[in-house]
């Protein structure tokens, strides 16, 4: 039977507001939705705030093929109230304040008991679209139509249900704002700068891209104790905002040719680069601005135009290498718990990532600020 809570829904419908793309690249609409209660293994949540990613936009222009899928409910990155569980869930109980990831983390499986990687090869082989269990949906419009889930989250309501290895509890002392920064682009790349490429204390890094991801990853850098942190963009707005997270020197390709500059000011390129637009042009720039010898690229865009990445094999067998990254190479329920008690302590900047907060009903307005360029991550306030 479904575990009871103190406000009567469990186990029964609840009807919410969501915010429903209908066809790619048209404007949310703030519909009325029904919200099943969760299956086994998967919990209902109340969410408190929600941001938008790029990701989330980038699946929103999304047309053709198996990922155009409407009318969906996107939203990735959030933090919310367990409201009700499932059978056979322990972990979690209502009132528990969790964020949910894009990335599982069953804890039991080969990948997921390794220390090499953060993939898990029961959930982890492909992006669902529904449920990870049963392939299904737990939200219909008023007239009984499906409406898809996107990246196991769907936070783009006020309600949603999710698998509980898609899950992380943490502490309710944790600002709510804050915490739903956890869910991906700022792990993201802080994980990409201590787990993937383990910087050193007085590397070189260069960073391709400097929004919420590339700042994350010079955050990270920073706190290694990077010697100097070049960051790429064409925005040159960008180098005072990086100041913040620790980028100490700028360059704009369109002034100059980002590979001779970096191997100038680094005397023959950075020990570790990182790529995170998803060009694969871009990658290259990056794998061929790192030193000779031992040169480290990480890639952490994905590639939005499928194109394959070219470089030159005999720079490999000098000693360079280049890896990819989902989710920095973090574990979820192991990592981000200590990623919220570093912000606690005052270590990591979790506050310069937030230039925007809008409520739930202009939650279009965080595209329109994102696709121009003008925020990092923008809070929405479901309440």
């Amino acid at each position: 039977m479904e575990k009871q809570n103190r406000s009567g829904t469990a186990g029964k419908v609840i009807r919410c507001k969501a915010a429903v793309c209908r066809n790619p690249g048209e404007p949310l609409v703030i519909e009325e939705i029904m919200v099943d209660p969760p299956k086994a293994w998967e919990i209902r949540i109340k969410i408190l705030c929600t941001s938008l990613c790029h990701s989330d936009v980038t699946f929103w222009k999304i047309s053709i093929g198996p990922f155009a899928l409407f009318p969906r409910i996107f939203g990735h990155e959030a933090v919310g109230v367990v409201e009700s569980v499932g059978e056979h869930v322990e972990e979690f109980q209502e009132g528990d304040m969790v964020v949910p990831v894009f990335r599982p983390n069953c804890r039991e499986c080969r990948d997921c008991k390794s220390q090499k990687g953060n993939g898990c090869s029961i959930f982890g082989d492909k992006l669902v679209a529904e449920m990870p269990r049963d392939g299904t949906s737990r939200f219909k419009g008023m007239n009984g139509e499906t409406l898809h889930h996107f990246l196991s989250v769907s936070s783009f309501s006020e309600y949603t249900v999710v698998d509980v290895v898609h899950v992380v509890k943490i502490s309710s002392e944790f600002p709510a704002e804050k915490a739903c920064l956890l869910s991906c682009g700022v792990s993201s790349g802080i994980g990409a700068a201590w787990k993937v490429a383990d910087i050193e204390e007085g590397s070189t890094v260069a960073i391709f891209g400097l929004g919420a991801v590339g700042l994350a990853v010079a955050e990270g850098a920073r706190l290694r104790g990077a010697s100097k942190i070049i960051g790429v963009d064409l925005n040159q707005e960008k180098f005072e905002i990086g100041k913040k997270f620790g980028v100490s020197e700028f360059i704009n390709p369109a002034t100059c040719g980002e590979k001779k500059v970096i191997k100038e000011i680094t005397d023959g390129g950075v020990d570790y680069s990182f790529e995170c637009i998803g060009l694969a042009s871009l990658m290259e720039e990056a794998f061929n601005s790192s030193r000779a010898n031992w040169g480290k690229t990480v890639i952490l865009g994905v590639e939005m135009h499928n194109t394959p990445l070219a470089i030159n094999t005999y720079f490999l067998l000098r000693g360079r290498t280049v890896t990819g990254c989902f989710f920095g190479g973090l574990k979820a329920k192991s990592d981000i718990p200590i990623l919220a008690q570093k912000y606690l302590h005052k270590e990591i900047n979790l506050d310069g990532f937030i230039t925007h907060e809008v409520n739930f009903q202009d939650i279009n307005k965080a595209f329109d600020l994102l696709l121009e360029g003008k925020s990092l991550r923008c809070i929405i306030w479901m309440d």
